[in-house]
């Protein structure tokens, strides 16, 4: 919106251009270091070919969908008026803040499924994929009907509008946050009461699934969680500016702050692994790469074939075979005729 002199100012807190202004610092500053961070377990999947195990691609596609809306959250303007640009920060936003809930979704899923059904999900990777783009494409597309993309506050989303705000996103987000937790909750506790049956069992099948399910639910365990938590002040300020028309700068804030956090905190769950911990030092890092460059080695096997030379070369057949047995005669009489002697 613009002020009496002209200035173009933010939506939330006209009177306050500085409030205005630490909000796009903030989300910028940490959107920079979420796209820093995903872009690092970008670089590990992918030097280190871990995007050969299932769990590793989820991983690797929740950062791309973090890598891209941590950018949204670097092109976010506070002062940008209702037109183009706006219109395509507030799709790129409401697009990639679907598409980091879906794999979520996707991954708590896959969580749900190893540890109750003892399934591997690995055969819905293309659903996954099809439902987390495709669906996000979907129902970012939506907000065009009726021109609801817009100023929204301190940046660019669907025009200030508590019906399509709780409709487009924090009903679902609602919904998201509490299945999240319900199902969280009971995969956490039927993991535990798994692993109490397994304590004192020595059967090697038993303790194969044992080590089988921990290496595909340890990587994983944690990304729900965060998402939980990162949600919490986004939905707590949008329930608050639907019930009044003051917009409370500390919420905004903790809105902003927490929203850009999404790619630095599943980036830094993936940096203390210890797996990724021991993989991470220069001489790793550098033959990786150079494996990398190299490409892969092809490696042939030839089987070594070894030719007695023939005492009678130019003999066949069968005069070859009795030519053959008369030398073998006159050796053993000599020998005979030697120990005789002796």
């Amino acid at each position: 919106m613009t002020n009496i002199s002209g200035q173009v100012t933010c939506k939330s807190f006209p009177d306050h251009p500085g409030e205005c202004e630490t909000i796009n610092i903030v989300r910028r500053v940490f959107g920079a270091i979420s796209c820093i961070g995903c872009i690092f377990v970008i670089f590990v999947i992918w030097v280190f070919g871990r995007y050969s195990v299932f769990s590793q691609r989820l991983i690797l596609a929740l950062s791309v969908a973090a890598l891209l809306n941590g950018f949204g959250r670097l092109i976010q303007d506070s002062t940008a008026e209702q037109g183009p640009w706006c219109t395509f920060q507030a799709f790129w936003l409401s697009y990639f803040n679907y598409a980091v809930m879906l794999w979520v979704c996707c991954i708590t899923f896959n969580l749900f499924m190893n540890v109750i059904k003892n399934i591997v999900t690995a055969h819905f990777e293309k659903w996954y994929h099809g439902i987390c783009w495709l669906l996000s494409l979907v129902v970012s597309l939506i907000p065009f009907i009726g021109n609801h993309y817009g100023p929204s506050g301190s940046w660019c989303w669907i025009i200030s509008d508590s019906g399509w705000h709780m409709g487009m996103w924090y009903i679902p987000l609602f919904i998201v946050i509490t299945g999240l937790i319900v199902v969280y909750s009971y995969i956490i506790f039927t993991f535990y009461r798994k692993a109490s049956n397994w304590a004192g069992t020595y059967d090697p099948e038993t303790t194969r699934a044992q080590e089988a399910l921990k290496e595909d639910i340890k990587p994983l365990r944690f990304y729900p969680f965060i998402f939980v938590i990162l949600s919490l002040f986004p939905l707590i300020n949008r329930i608050q500016n639907a019930t009044s028309d003051d917009h409370v700068f500390g919420l905004v804030l903790m809105h902003s702050m927490t929203a850009s956090l999404q790619g630095a905190a599943y980036s830094l769950v993936f940096a203390i692994d210890k797996q990724t911990l021991s993989s991470l030092t220069p001489t790793n890092i550098k033959l990786a790469i150079l494996k990398k460059r190299a490409g892969k080695a092809v490696v042939q096997e030839y089987t070594a074939e070894v030719v007695i030379p023939d005492p009678n070369p130019g003999a066949s057949g069968p005069a070859a075979t009795h030519a053959q047995q008369q030398e073998q005669q006159t050796t053993e009489a000599g020998s005979s005729q030697q120990v005789a002697s002796v």
